[in-house]
């Protein structure tokens, strides 16, 4: 992701989330690539997804991940968390975490697919709304069956008829 991708992100943020980040903590954390990825996916030079992770210390924790209204069930935050997670592999990183709203299933079953436990649960996380946080966690990334989930879910994505780019 580039500065220039910001509008673009803040639109599927404000679209997604009851209480968006704004543009000032995404341009920071762009200012730290030692510490800070994000990725987006782009149709036509429109965002339409992006995922973000800290990383630091052998371990990963993902910040955010979205995907457009418009283009949602299309395996779009599918290919983003794949790339993802194929990042914090490349990086070295032993496990990576996340906190997802106790009432997404979706994302949950999403996480799940890929690996992800539910190791705790976040009293109140949310402060806009109260609700709790399931703490999700893959504590071995390097691991065969780990390798082996990622390659079917590369697998099942091959054979989807999906054109987009993903940058960085």
């Amino acid at each position: 992701m580039r500065h220039e991708h910001l509008d673009g992100v803040l639109a599927i943020e404000n679209q997604s989330f009851p209480s968006p980040w704004n543009r000032t903590a995404f341009a920071s954390h762009l200012q730290h690539p030692e510490f800070a990825k994000y990725l987006i996916a782009l149709v036509e030079h429109q965002v339409i997804g992006y995922t973000g992770l800290f990383f630091g210390g052998g371990q990963g924790q993902i910040t955010n991940l979205a995907v457009h209204p418009d283009w949602r069930r299309q395996g779009i935050g599918t290919r983003l968390l794949l790339t993802l997670v194929d990042y914090c592999r490349v990086l070295g990183l032993q496990g990576v975490s996340l906190e997802v709203r106790v009432a997404n299933t979706d994302a949950q079953t999403l996480y799940e697919r890929f690996g992800f436990s539910k190791v705790g649960q976040r009293k109140g996380y949310y402060q806009e709304t109260g609700e709790d946080a399931y703490v999700m966690c893959i504590f071995n990334l390097s691991s065969e069956e780990q390798t082996e989930k990622l390659e079917s879910i590369q697998g099942d994505l091959d054979h989807h008829d999906f054109s987009n780019d993903f940058g960085n």
